[in-house]
């Protein structure tokens, strides 16, 4: 009896940073906010991956939940980053992504230390990518993409 193995999931949309990234999580190891693993989750980071602005809504009740941060956030914000990085084409698209940015910071930390919890390994993520933030932010300053980046730059500097 052979076992198959499923594919991995590809699509000409996501670059190949974005994918690893993706790929690099044992999703179903970690407990996702809804209470299931959070393997169900690799779809919807694909769907946001290729542009698909209600993909990063739909993070909500599975990587921050009522104002928490839940067990895949780091993974999440991870795999966000990296899109981010890649340079989201649509307006749309950043905007639902800088929104999701901004929701995970908002969001209150797991009640472990500060650098090792959820919220620490989150803001890791995200001020890694400060420089290109702070573009966003300057690039058109009446924009939703321009006032969603101040609220994340003004939510790093209180945590520093």
């Amino acid at each position: 009896m052979r076992t198959t193995e499923k594919q991995p999931r590809t699509s000409p949309l996501v670059p190949d940073a974005v994918a690893r990234e993706i790929a690099r999580h044992d999703w179903d190891s970690v407990d996702c906010g809804c209470g299931r693993p959070a393997g169900h989750l690799v779809d919807t980071l694909w769907d946001a991956a290729e542009g698909h602005p209600a993909a990063f809504h739909a993070l909500e009740g599975h990587a921050f939940h009522t104002g928490r941060l839940r067990p895949p956030a780091p993974a999440v914000c991870g795999v966000l980053m990296a899109v981010w990085c890649a340079g989201p084409p649509r307006q749309s698209t950043r905007e639902a992504l800088l929104w999701a940015l901004l929701r995970l910071l908002g969001a209150e930390d797991d009640g472990t230390s500060h650098e090792a919890g959820l919220y620490g390994q989150c803001a890791a993520h995200i001020r890694a990518a400060l420089p290109s933030l702070r573009g966003a932010q300057a690039h058109r300053p009446d924009s939703v993409s321009a006032a969603y980046a101040n609220g994340i730059l003004h939510l790093l500097a209180l945590a520093d």
